[in-house]
């Protein structure tokens, strides 16, 4: 109907320019040609008078005529990433399905949920055991990076036309998020394009009150370039980042779903702090080149294309890696409540910031030695050899009250820290590949030289792969040997100072994974040996967290099952962790957890791809962590353990041509078994709430 009316505007157009230029009866010169019409000639043959139907079908017909042929659309588009370009040329497909499309936050994803300070934006951890495997310095701040853009978040494209994804979720006032993705090739061979993301967040509690509520921004520009021979590479990228969380100390009704009274309203309920944030920025400069020498093979099979991934024989490569990263934490609150344990150099303003400046030059070598088959790569022999150098300055700056010429007290900011030093890392990565079925793999990182001299991590895999209904088999382990983050050691605020030598925390981890696509499995085995684990603590159970070193070995198994049903057009997928540890007290982390998805596909409309059905996230209690505002760390606190229950989210989601879409009502389940939850200690988590979300895709 709309291109109908479209057609008519059209004729009515054509229709006026008529009678406003009507001494002119004969038709337009439109061959470019001398008219064959001349004044005082008439047309005296004779003519159909077409239906105003028959005229819109005519115009129709010119402006379809007047089109590209061509339908453009994501068969257009192939994506990759860094890692995907270490080894080879590899690019992919772009994935334009609904699944997990309603999992849009990076807090609650199926498979590494989070445990947070009750909304988008605010500190979050990983509810599950989930060490981390980096060596080097470490400032120890993580408790935002789930909303950071780095380098090798970055997707690289290869556009025939250009494309823009433009994607939008809400939840009302409480939840925003916004992102926006436009991405071209400026030639062939040349990629360029940019990220744009915002997140908004008020949540449900206090935010009337609050001086400064989530605001989040990340933007990104990149360029891909690869020669025309396929020998040089080149990524690049500009990153921004700009995070603001508030830091509350919480609400002061702890009793706020077990009370009778309840909250009379939300929004004003009192907290602890009303105007502390946290604003974290980092700007960062990323140039990455690789070139292949020697022959360049390409792997092609039966369904070859322009796109084939191309094994080089050997390959230098150099990064560039620059990068500021500033932390703050400003507060003009007087502490009623005793959120901090001390403070050190002001009692009601707080401007405590951490700058790290880091400048890292990666060096490369790899060599290939293979068979000749194109059709897939066997009998391969990779070695990799690197040395990177890290360059590292680090400041921090506390408000400090000072007396001035005249005698009159005055604030300013003091500078208590400023640490340069050096890093070198030889790296050295030895793969060989039997077949497409069988290959070994083991990795080698060794810091020689610098303040953290002695870090190591040492990983060897083995894959073994049978047809597609056998699967595949992953064998994994590794030993590391990291240094203390600066925090745990060299610490200078307002409210915390911490000066510690610790030993390096060593992690020794043994796992077994199988995955069998036919059946939809994934079977997860892991085994963990801790020994001088790391952690903060408050001795008393109250709000005075400090580092500490367990003298003890932790024994920690974590066992995962994922398993996907298909009955018809009804899927059921399921994913459960078990986790078991000799130091439950240490490590606080629940001993299960659950995801299910019961969801129905059909066909609606005859144009609707449609998905409805519901989510349920369950774990079991466990002792809550606390938080310590301005210090950024979860921390072994009372040892409380709240309630828990499943929450169920319901939903349905479409595709409309480029158009992804979503509908659903987060913890639809609230007041069911209880009025609310925690996962941290006096921070309530989210209420019920309608949630929608639409991604455009534009290819033009």
């Amino acid at each position: 109907m709309p291109n109908k009316l479209k057609y008519i505007f059209l004729l009515l157009i054509g229709l006026s320019a008529q009678s406003v230029f009507a001494q002119n009866t004969y038709p337009p010169n439109t061959t470019g040609q001398p008219s064959i019409y001349r004044q005082g000639q008439s047309d005296t043959g004779k003519y159909k008078v077409l239906t105003t139907d028959q005229q819109i079908d005519t115009l129709r017909k010119k402006e379809q005529a007047a089109k590209d042929s061509v339908e453009y659309s994501s068969k257009f588009i192939k994506v990759t990433n860094e890692r995907l370009l270490n080894d080879s040329t590899q690019v992919f497909p772009l994935d334009t399905t609904l699944t997990n499309f309603e999992n849009y936050s990076p807090l609650l994803q199926p498979k590494t949920p989070k445990i947070y300070l009750g909304n988008t934006g605010t500190a979050e951890k990983s509810l599950l055991f989930e060490p981390s495997k980096t060596i080097g310095f470490d400032v120890g701040l993580h408790a935002l990076d789930a909303y950071m853009v780095t380098p090798q978040d970055i997707l690289y494209y290869k556009a025939r036309v250009p494309y823009t994804l433009l994607t939008l979720y809400s939840g009302g006032t409480t939840e925003q998020i916004f992102k926006i993705v436009h991405t071209q090739n400026v030639n062939e061979y040349w990629n360029v394009g940019f990220n744009l993301n915002f997140i908004g967040s008020r949540g449900f509690y206090s935010y009337q009150l609050l001086g400064q509520n989530v605001s989040d921004v990340n933007a990104d520009i990149y360029t891909w370039h690869e020669s025309k021979n396929k020998r040089y590479n080149l990524l690049a990228g500009i990153i921004y980042n700009n995070l603001k969380a508030p830091e509350t100390g919480s609400i002061t009704n702890d009793s706020l779903f077990t009370s009778t009274k309840g909250s009379f309203d939300k929004t004003t309920e009192p907290v602890r702090l009303q105007n502390s944030f946290y604003n974290w920025k980092n700007s960062n400069i990323y140039i990455k080149q690789f070139y292949y020498i020697g022959r360049v093979d390409t792997a092609k099979g039966k369904s070859a294309t322009k796109n084939s991934n191309v094994l080089p024989t050997q390959r230098v490569a150099y990064t560039l890696n620059y990068n500021t990263q500033k932390y703050e934490f400003l507060s003009n609150d007087i502490d009623t409540y005793h959120v901090f344990p001390d403070y050190y150099f002001a009692s009601n303003r707080s401007r405590d910031s951490t700058t790290v400046t880091h400048l890292q030059n990666d060096f490369s070598y790899s060599f290939y030695l293979r068979g000749k088959s194109n059709q897939f790569v066997k009998n391969e022999f990779k070695l990799d050899l690197g040395l990177t150098h890290d360059l590292y300055n680090y400041t921090q700056y506390v408000s400090d009250s000072t007396t001035n010429a005249t005698g009159v007290k005055v604030k300013q900011e003091e500078r208590v820290q400023n640490v340069s030093f050096e890093d070198i890392t030889v790296k050295g990565k030895a793969t060989y590949r039997f077949s497409d079925k069988v290959a070994l793999e083991a990795n080698i990182n060794q810091i020689v030289a610098g303040r953290d001299f002695g870090d190591f991590l040492y990983d060897a895999k083995a894959l073994v792969s049978g047809n597609k209904k056998e699967g595949r088999i992953i064998l994994d382990a590794y030993i590391q040997s990291s240094a203390a983050p600066l925090v745990y050691t060299d610490w200078i605020s307002d409210h915390y100072i911490f000066h510690n030598s610790f030993k390096n925390q060593k992690t020794t981890s043994l796992s077994f994974n199988y995955i069998n696509d036919a059946l939809q499995l994934d079977l997860k085995a892991q085994y963990f040996l801790m020994a001088d684990y790391l952690y903060f603590a408050s001795p008393s159970g109250g709000v005075d967290a400090q580092p500490f070193q367990l003298g003890h070995d932790i024994n920690l198994i974590k066992l995962s099952l994922g398993k996907n049903l298909v009955f018809g057009k009804w899927n059921f997928d399921n994913y459960v962790v078990y986790e078991k540890t000799d130091y439950q007290s240490t490590l606080r982390i629940p001993s299960l957890y659950t995801y299910s998805s019961l969801y129905y596909n059909t066909f609606l409309f005859h144009v609707l791809h449609t998905t409805m059905g519901m989510n349920v996230r369950f774990n079991t209690a466990y002792v809550a962590p606390s938080y310590a505002v301005g210090l950024g760390q979860f921390y072994n606190g009372a040892n409380v353990t709240f309630s828990s229950y499943p929450v169920a989210t319901v939903f349905i989601k479409a595709t409309l041509q480029r158009t992804n879409i979503f509908v659903m009502y987060d913890y639809a389940n609230q007041g069911i078994f209880s009025n609310g939850y925690y996962t941290v200690n006096r921070y309530p988590q989210q209420d019920h709430l309608l949630k929608f979300g639409v991604s455009w895709m534009f290819f033009n």
